[in-house]
């Protein structure tokens, strides 16, 4: 808050009329303090208890997400062979370090047995990335990769029976290291000492909240005996809170139910509290029209995603309205992204997407529906508009085929379908009938369906 707010705040403070009560009170609330005093400790007790055990159990947890998320990069990784969930494996274990976080908060359960099953999982997960890794070499070797850049799997030397078996051969047996029975064995155990430990934890929590809660039970009973005779100075306390602090709540209640900013009223915390308020209620504004924003466009190209088109689609299957769709293919991407690197194929991507963008009406609707595919939904649409769709594909080919930016040479195959009742049930197939015409027909093309062509 700025310091212009604060300078503007007037009002009573609640921390003065506290003040003014203190003098009537005092006597009363000595013999409470003594009361209140050893209540509080036992409340310590309690809180601590809670505190150890929420602390455990989130190192708990931080150790099992940390052994799953390694199990799940491993697997993905003998799965589909993608160098991404070695990277993402190894970040895990050397720079997030979550299975670690076993470490940080040891010295708050100073009890043995306990730790000792949590340090007896970590140990259990270490053992098995040894596996872990051992599959990954498997993979690298079956599909030739340079593990340079990962020493730990570089440094491990296959088996000579490994190392006679045929790449598909070696590829199996790294899925069955990290998928099969003794795998899951291991992890079931890993499991098991995590679910140990916090069972322990709960139990002598537990124990010591029982405890505390009997000692607290007494003390407040003697507190109640005090309390009772404080009741006819309460009535003006009470007098008090209605005005400054009740009424000033049922007003921000209101404000609040209504999705408005809050007043500014009641004493001076409570306007501090709503300048503040007032301050996060813009930002989270601005904040949700941002979530909104990255929840339906692609994070690479910046149009609207798959999911967004979906929701689209089925907008426009209601709406009947006439309508062009176009599913549009990057020729031979995938020699882009083998021949220039992946980085090059997100700047081609981009490129592509900006085109589309560009070349469209705001009222149409470009989308990124898969890695090298969008779709064009043009709205308001006429058969007319076909040969000028044409046109633009074939303006776009110019410019990608003939490059400028030092991005390699693509091109786009379009097909395209026009349909006067909304997004039709056989919209979507005709215009991906029409493009596999122009792929058969060598690429860099634009189709559009017609009736004929199902003849």
């Amino acid at each position: 808050m700025s310091t212009e707010s604060k300078i503007s705040i007037k009002g009573m403070r609640i921390r003065t009329l506290n003040l003014s009560m203190i003098v009537v009170s005092c006597i009363l609330y000595i013999l409470l303090l003594v009361a209140s005093t050893y209540a509080l400790q036992e409340y310590k007790v309690m809180v601590s208890a809670t505190e150890n055990y929420v602390s455990c159990q989130k190192n708990a947890l931080l150790l099992a997400e940390g052994s799953d998320y390694l199990t799940e990069q491993v697997r993905l990784f003998a799965v589909n062979a993608d160098l991404k969930h070695v990277e993402n494996y190894f970040t895990e274990v050397y720079t997030t370090k979550r299975r670690d976080s076993v470490f940080e908060l040891a010295e708050l359960y100073d009890a043995n047995p306990y730790y000792d099953r949590l340090q007896l999982a970590l140990d259990n997960s270490n053992r098995l990335m040894e596996q872990e890794i051992y599959s990954m070499k498997l993979v690298a070797a079956a599909q030739n990769y340079d593990m340079a850049d990962y020493k730990d799997v570089q440094n491990v030397e296959l088996r000579a029976e490994d190392l006679a078996l045929s790449r598909e051969e070696q590829m199996d047996k790294a899925c069955d290291m990290v998928f099969g029975e003794e795998y899951q064995k291991n992890k079931a155990q890993i499991l098991d000492d995590i679910s140990d430990f916090v069972n322990d934890i709960i139990h002598k929590n537990q124990q010591e909240q029982q405890e505390s809660t009997t000692d607290l039970r007494n003390t407040m009973r003697q507190q109640q005996v005090l309390i009772s005779i404080l009741f006819i100075e309460n009535i003006l306390v009470f007098i008090l809170i209605i005005r400054l602090i009740i009424k000033p709540l049922q007003i921000y209640i209101s404000n609040i139910k209504d999705e408005k900013r809050l007043e500014i009223t009641g004493s001076y915390e409570f306007k501090y509290l709503a300048l503040t308020y007032n301050n996060i209620f813009e930002i989270n504004a601005a904040n949700e029209d941002m979530l909104r924003h990255q929840a339906e466009h692609d994070p690479l190209t910046g149009i609207i995603n798959r999911g967004a088109f979906e929701h689209l689609r089925e907008m426009f299957k209601s709406k009947p309205e006439p309508l062009i769709f176009l599913i549009i293919d990057v020729d031979k991407f995938k020699l882009v992204n083998d021949g220039y690197g992946h980085e090059t194929g997100d700047k081609v991507l981009k490129k592509v997407a900006k085109l589309l963008e560009d070349s469209f009406r705001s009222s149409d609707f470009p989308a990124r529906i898969g890695g090298d595919e969008f779709a064009v939904i043009v709205t308001h649409a006429t058969w007319d508009m076909v040969s000028i769709i044409e046109n633009k594909i074939h303006t776009l080919n110019e410019m990608l085929l003939h490059p400028d930016d030092g991005l390699p040479e693509v091109s786009l195959s379009v097909g395209g379908a026009y349909s006067e009742r909304g997004f039709a049930e056989d919209l979507y197939a005709n215009a991906d009938a029409a493009l596999y015409e122009v792929k058969e027909n060598g690429r860099c093309g634009c189709r559009f369906y017609k009736e004929q062509d199902s003849e």
